[in-house]
């Protein structure tokens, strides 16, 4: 598949690497590289966000209440899995109806604004990480459902491990 090959895909999204929108090298490789795709972004709109928006509200995760270890497995296992399996047929269906390029667009906006539910700037930040995660969903999906499926819970899982890392650096729950 190359960058042209996904259905309906916008000039906007020409933008992002080539390499997203291929499944001809290792997945593994292309696991830790979508990561960074989707990790390196949000750190910067992260820092953004804090710099001009400090009053918007950050997640509070409260690891007091159901103990760290647990909140990390939560964190890094079951989220990733559960909103993985909401994402996926969501993408699907707004990829039928609409086309590539809208599907990953809405997706990420709706995954943001759901989000901001809990704190508005995690929901200004955590847009473009599934943005990459809808792409590589559509990417790898014609290489079965459940390998586009696996590929998308490994980038969440290592994107929400990086922030427990974070989570666990920060003295919560000391």
């Amino acid at each position: 598949m190359t960058a042209d090959d996904l259905p309906g895909r916008p000039a906007y999204l020409a933008l992002l690497p080539e390499f997203l929108f291929r499944t001809d090298e290792l997945k593994s490789r292309y696991l830790l590289k979508a990561w960074v795709l989707a990790l390196l972004p949000s750190l910067v709109l992260g820092a953004l966000v804090a710099a001009f928006l400090p009053d918007a509200g950050q997640p509070d995760f409260q690891p007091e209440k159901v103990g760290l270890p647990y909140l990390v497995f939560l964190l890094v296992v079951v989220s990733p899995l559960i909103e993985t399996l909401v994402l996926a047929p969501l993408v699907l269906v707004l990829n039928r109806f609409f086309g590539a390029g809208p599907a990953v667009v809405l997706s990420a906006l709706l995954w943001g604004a759901a989000h901001s539910l809990e704190a508005t700037a995690w929901g200004l930040v955590i847009w473009w990480p599934f943005l990459i995660m809808s792409i590589v969903l559509l990417t790898w999906r014609e290489t079965g459902l459940w390998t586009a499926i696996g590929m998308v819970v490994g980038i969440h899982m290592l994107q929400n491990a990086f922030g427990a890392v974070l989570l666990l650096t920060s003295g919560a729950g000391h």
